[in-house]
């Protein structure tokens, strides 16, 4: 019935808790997971924008130096932030990878609207589980949500799991 699911994740405690949901259909239905891992180019990220040659400087970032009293600023560029954003991608699709044990993987990172990188690979898939903050009311407004997007939007059926759930 499922040969593919489809399981977008950030490494937060709410897709965390989607994990073993996963785990179990794919081995029910001895289907393949794709773990997705999206790099959101819609949310500014600190220093993202800011033009040296205009004044401005690129991001601070604090961290202690030599074990030093005071914080010693580092500036770090867009594009080591992208590295770094990256590298987080990456670090968390291999722990998933290696929690779903021996069930078929396939991972990607790619960059773009979570949600429609999300919709995106849905289309090759025919299920989608994934994690849920569980906000609501204002905090989901102001915050948006992801899971509500892909929900309302998916032509698959789309199982949620709440971070609370787990």
């Amino acid at each position: 019935m499922y040969d593919d699911i489809l399981y977008p994740t950030d490494g937060s405690p709410g897709a965390m808790a989607a994990l073993e949901h996963v785990r179990d259909l794919a081995e029910q239905y001895d289907a393949t997971v794709h773990v997705l891992s999206v790099l959101d180019t819609t949310q500014p990220a600190l220093g993202l924008g800011d033009d040296p040659d205009k004044g401005q400087t690129p991001g601070m970032v604090g961290h202690q130096e030599g074990g030093g009293e005071g914080m010693i600023g580092h500036r770090e560029t867009a594009e080591d932030m992208h590295e770094h954003e990256r590298e987080r991608a990456e670090a968390i699709v291999e722990e998933v990878t290696s929690q779903l044990g021996s069930v078929d993987t396939r991972a990607v990172i790619q960059e773009g609207a979570p949600h429609e990188v999300i919709l995106d690979h849905a289309e090759d898939a025919d299920m989608i589980v994934m994690g849920t903050h569980g906000y609501s009311g204002i905090e989901r407004y102001l915050l948006g949500s992801i899971a509500e997007k892909v929900v309302r939007m998916a032509d698959v059926p789309v199982v949620t799991v709440r971070a609370d759930e787990a």
